[in-house]
């Protein structure tokens, strides 16, 4: 048997894989985090599978729940918020798993930041703005960040900067994060992403606190920070290379 590690997307039961919808069909046993993962998701689940709500379970507990059914031969889902690959707690129960003598394996899904973008309508690495992404967390009643990855340290690449887990930071953040980006800087919130209980906010880095703390937003959000996210950007020759008539031409050149 095999534990599988699913990424549940961002919360529309539509926006799960192919192959994670055929994994949850198939599972007797189903483990998700009620704080993130609603109804929607857990549709795709077979009438009679054992649901586990993971979010007042700690790792000890989720784990020892996914080595008595694996050894009672019965097929397990261990649902993540996202995708596996980004603070999902995989690494320490993956852990676990391997001191157990359980085989695993994971399934990627779509990632909250990457619905975030695509419901504001932006691309995330516009040319000549910004060419890199960094997902990135603050701390506060979590684990301690590295000394080397402070959020000063990517601000000042000015790359677009994707916070999770820090909505109810965001003031600190915005102000800490002025001197590098500026006042009027974009940010968007998206909460909730793709479910039904969605909502955008659109603001600057002066102005996105007061709107978050207006809409009493405390979890389940991403806040998306930087230039590339300005609806119309200055920069008339900020396009790719890649689909430029100077590559194509100079393409048709060498052949």
């Amino acid at each position: 048997m095999t534990v599988h590690f699913v990424g549940a997307g961002p919360g529309a039961a539509d926006l799960i894989t192919l192959r994670a919808a055929s994994l949850l069909s198939a599972a007797d046993v189903v483990l998700y985090p009620g704080t993130y993962i609603d109804e929607q998701v857990l549709s795709h689940c077979r009438e009679r599978a054992d649901l586990v709500d993971t979010q007042e379970l700690d790792l000890d507990r989720i784990t020892a729940v996914m080595v008595e059914a694996d050894a009672a031969g019965r097929d397990v889902v261990r649902l993540t918020s996202g995708d596996p690959s980004l603070y999902s707690a995989l690494h320490e129960q993956t852990r676990r798993l391997d001191a157990a003598g359980v085989t695993w394996d994971v399934t990627p899904g779509v990632p909250a930041y990457a619905a975030a973008a695509a419901i504001v309508g932006r691309e995330l690495t516009v040319p000549l703005v910004a060419q890199s992404v960094v997902l990135t967390r603050t701390q506060a009643r979590s684990t301690a960040m590295p000394d080397r990855e402070s959020l000063a340290a990517f601000a000042g690449t000015g790359a677009t900067l994707v916070l999770h887990l820090a909505i109810t930071r965001t003031r600190e953040l915005m102000d800490e994060l002025a001197p590098h980006y500026g006042d009027d800087c974009p940010v968007a919130v998206v909460s909730r992403a793709s479910q039904a209980e969605e909502l955008v906010l659109h603001g600057t880095v002066a102005t996105i606190a007061g709107l978050v703390e207006e809409a009493g937003l405390r979890q389940a959000a991403v806040i998306l920070v930087g230039a590339a996210l300005a609806p119309d950007h200055q920069r008339s020759d900020a396009e790719s290379y890649l689909y430029s008539p100077e590559r194509i031409a100079r393409k048709e050149r060498l052949r």
